[in-house]
């Protein structure tokens, strides 16, 4: 069975619409050959009678008729442009969707806003002229059929002239799909080349290389001129040869018309009435392949856009399950970056009760990152299920994520818009206790005090007002809005002072008596000190997991045992120095790691077997 396509699906819906624009252009198209029967009469009643009665009479008939054709006119633009803002608002759903889901498809910043554009190319196309020289196109046989009833001869001349043109108008199309798509790729291109200079102002700024960052969106830009070129040159050669086609077209009706008249055969106001009605029936296909690139640049839209949604699917509603509460489960997980297929996280199986805090730790581009991205569901898993009291991540419902999910990236990006909507992940009916709590929860809120609006303050784009820490502090508050049950915090203190490391510290504490489970990318050792779990990863696999103390103290003797070097006697001297001491990175049993460990700084292979974390109490974990 053929699946239908979701914009031909919504153009559906607006077929009443359409039938009202037919309705009109039906109408508009009688009134049309008004011109037509009023040079007929003055020519061929009014001059021969001499009556000046008649004249005035056919010249106010004219007039009205020709201002009722004005108003249809204006009401039938109104309605296509009420049309084309309809499609509009039907697709603001799927397209946001598509926006949302295609960089975690893997999609280029460029590809991720098409939809947009898109849509935008629909609205313009279906607003515009377009649609109106398509459904004025049924009615070339109309206006044909009334020149045969003038003279046959004049009949076949329009006839001809008619198919002529049909033919340019195919040729256009043929010609100008491969231009049309070739200009919008490259527009999509050069964009994408100065969004990425624009969020690069700054080091391109300041390290002076503006001048080469210029020459690649020039370079960008030329392909959007060559192929705007192209499209342009075969519009307006076509173009202007429909045009020249229908000078001659209407001067071989009067020259025809004449040598007719000459015959015998017909009436001069014949001859007037024969070219007007002429320029009336091929005026749509002129009309269609002056505008040609606008029609193109829509179908290609509309295919990409049903291609995409279709690609996406329709979003599911899941069952409103209860709030989880208990334990994380995370099952042979495996993550890879979208659009990838080589995992960088695989076999990740881990169990975490309420109450639990985790420190994942290890070297720089072991998967940590990936791992908490899977874990979120910001990255898709390929493989495995992460399950919140036995039920699967994704069968909750999206509108009950802010109440379960609370989630602070490496690089916190704010809204445009006040403080207190960023904290309330722009919910803009968000109770101001709960905005407050949150800051507090966060010890931001003597901070957003301090502020010239306080919570009302207007953040730039990404938060480009505030500092790197207050940004991260501000994320903080917005991942612990509403206490969700699970908490992950990726690098939280990466930009911290002290002030806001001990506001961290306090906020873990306080969420684990709370019952929450806080997983915690670390890198600097003081946020483990909240901690009561220990998680190793290494090269995109969890290699241990367990208590604090008793992980740290493996991982120290681990850090000892690849620090001790391998000597002969006569190097002893050499061996008891200060960065020989095999003790000098193992911290004491009941300490954290110091900030020298390399547990945190290069976590170095790990060969030894993990203690597993307790299965019942304070928290349970699986390697």
């Amino acid at each position: 069975m053929r699946q239908k396509k979701p914009i031909g699906a919504l153009i559906a819906r607006l077929r009443p619409a359409f039938a009202a624009v037919a309705l009109f252009s039906g109408v508009i198209n009688l009134l049309a050959l008004t011109g037509s029967f009023y040079m007929l009469q003055v020519y061929d009643r009014v001059l021969a009678s001499r009556s000046l009665s008649t004249l005035v009479a056919l010249s106010v008939l004219c007039l009205g008729l020709f201002a009722l054709n004005a108003v249809l006119e204006v009401v039938r633009s109104k309605l296509l442009n009420r049309l084309g803002a309809r499609l509009e608002r039907d697709l603001l759903a799927p397209v946001h969707d598509l926006i949302l889901k295609l960089p975690l498809a893997g999609r280029s910043p460029a590809d991720s806003t098409q939809p947009l554009r898109d849509m935008e190319s629909l609205r313009t196309a279906l607003s515009g002229v377009v649609p109106v020289a398509f459904v004025d196109l049924p009615w070339m046989p109309f206006f044909l059929a009334f020149i045969f009833l003038l003279h046959p001869v004049l009949g076949v001349v329009a006839l001809i002239g008619m198919v002529a043109l049909v033919a340019i108008a195919l040729l256009t199309d043929l010609r100008m799909r491969e231009p049309t798509r070739a200009q919008t790729l490259a527009s999509a291109r050069r964009m994408a080349v100065a969004e990425t200079a624009r969020r690069n102002a700054e080091v391109i700024r300041a390290m002076g290389f503006g001048a080469r960052a210029a020459g690649r969106f020039h370079q960008a830009s030329r392909a959007v001129f060559t192929a705007a070129e192209q499209a342009g040159d075969i519009a307006t050669s076509l173009g202007g040869l429909s045009r020249t086609l229908r000078l001659i077209l209407q001067s071989a009706m009067i020259g025809l018309g004449a040598w007719l008249v000459l015959q015998n055969q017909m009436t001069a106001g014949a001859i007037v009435a024969a070219s007007i009605v002429l320029g009336r029936a091929i005026a749509p296909v002129e009309m269609a392949i002056a505008n040609w690139k606008v029609f193109t640049a829509a179908k290609q839209a509309r295919q990409r856009l049903d291609e995409l949604i279709l690609l996406a699917g329709e979003p599911g509603t899941p069952m409103a399950l209860p709030l989880p509460k208990a334990n994380l489960t995370v099952e042979g997980l495996a993550v890879a970056a979208p659009g990838q297929r080589n995992p960088l996280v695989r076999n990740v199986n881990l169990r975490l009760s309420a109450g639990d805090a985790v420190a994942i730790v290890g070297p720089s581009g072991a998967g940590k990152s990936s791992l908490v991205r899977g874990i979120v569901g910001a990255w898709h898993p390929m493989l495995g299920k992460v399950r919140l009291d036995n039920a699967p991540l994704d069968q909750y419902p999206e509108a009950m994520l802010g109440a379960i999910v609370g989630y602070l990236p490496q690089d916190v990006d704010l809204f445009d818009g006040t403080i207190a909507a960023n904290i309330a992940r722009l919910d803009a009916d968000a109770p101001e206790d709960r905005i407050i709590e949150a800051a507090k929860a966060a010890d931001v809120h003597n901070l957003i005090l301090r502020l010239p609006e306080g919570y009302n303050t207007v953040l730039g784009e990404g938060g480009s007002t505030l500092s790197v820490g207050q940004r991260q502090r501000i994320g903080l508050a917005r991942a612990l809005y509403g206490e969700p049950f699970l908490i992950v915090l990726d690098e939280p203190n990466a930009h911290l002072d002290q002030e806001g490391e001990e506001a961290l510290a306090r906020a873990v504490a306080a969420m684990r008596a709370k019952g929450r489970i806080v997983i915690i990318v670390a890198h600097r050792p003081a946020i483990l000190a909240q901690c009561n779990l220990v998680a190793v990863v290494q090269d995109g696999e969890l290699r241990g997991i367990g208590e604090r103390d008793a992980m740290l103290r493996q991982l120290a003797e681990a850090a000892r045992k690849r620090a001790t070097p391998q000597v002969t006697a006569p190097q002893t001297a050499a061996a008891d120095a200060p960065e020989g001491n095999p003790r000098a990175s193992q911290p004491p049993a009941n300490q954290p790691a110091s900030a020298s460990s390399p547990l945190l700084q290069t976590g170095g292979r790990i060969t030894g077997r993990m203690p597993a974390a307790r299965s019942t109490g304070e928290g349970s974990g699986s390697a």
